[in-house]
């Protein structure tokens, strides 16, 4: 018999760049956010293509062990100093879905 663990939750981030430079700064600072909060990127900034209705211009996806580890990630000290620099740089529609259980 084995212990059922807690299905794995993706972070999906719907991202409009709003000024490159300012993003070009920011990037290398989130992604150390969420790589020290125990995130790990699946997607970042590939081509998308629409299947239905409108394709956001860039999207990103990040795997966490849980669900409540993404949301810790999202309500950390470190991602929230990073609030201001993050909305001069783009604006964002961003969600967590838990997947499958194991």
């Amino acid at each position: 018999m084995h212990a059922q663990s807690s299905p794995k939750a993706y972070v999906v981030t719907e991202i409009e760049v709003i000024n490159q430079e300012a993003q070009n700064a920011y990037i290398p600072k989130v992604v150390e956010v969420i790589k020290s909060t125990g995130g790990a990127y699946l997607a970042r900034g590939g081509k998308t293509v629409a299947l239905e209705a409108d394709a956001p211009k860039r999207v990103t996806i990040v795997v966490y062990d849980s669900l409540e580890k993404a949301q810790a990630s999202r309500n950390s000290p470190a991602w929230a100093a990073l609030s201001a620099e993050r909305s001069k740089a783009i604006k964002t529609r961003s969600y967590v879905t838990e997947g499958l259980a194991n």
